[in-house]
């Protein structure tokens, strides 16, 4: 079993994206049961609510549902839980480690590093730009799913 946790600052738009498009890729490819894939907030701010309307609006243009998708805070137990722990800016990077502690497994990464760039995913909270999130988080799941692919099956 693969076990991969997105994460961002809320959990409301960037880490549920990347969840459910993972989900998408994998079920495509037969493999939903050989993974457990979830998303996390590095804050408690939008605990509880579900992803925001333009998130999943850009999910649904794309046939993806977040339906019963609520926000939730990432715990420290999530570090030995998951397999790769996948952050969206390094804003996040630094948050996940105050929670989870030292890296010794060397699993939490950008997403973007997966593609080869060594950015962050574009974050629409501010600039309101749900496709240039959905491109980053698009390729990043992909470039993602390839390495496991690679590694593991």
């Amino acid at each position: 079993m693969v076990n991969i946790l997105f994460v961002c600052l809320g959990n409301i738009c960037r880490s549920p994206m990347a969840e459910f498009v993972m989900k998408k890729l994998v079920k495509d490819k037969g493999l939903e049961n050989h993974f457990t894939i979830a998303s996390a907030a590095t804050s408690y701010e939008e605990s509880g609510n579900p992803v925001y309307p333009p998130a999943r609006a850009k999910l649904a243009e794309h046939g993806i549902s977040c339906k019963d998708k609520y926000a939730v805070r990432v715990s420290p137990d999530d570090y030995d839980k998951y397999d790769y722990i996948v952050v969206m800016d390094r804003s996040n990077l630094r948050n996940i480690t105050r929670i989870v502690g030292e890296d010794r497994d060397d699993k939490i990464r950008l997403l973007m590093s997966y593609t080869g760039a060594n950015s962050d995913v574009a974050d629409p909270w501010y600039t309101g730009d749900f496709e240039a999130t959905w491109q980053d988080v698009w390729a990043g799941c992909n470039a993602l799913l390839e390495k496991i692919l690679s590694e593991k099956f």
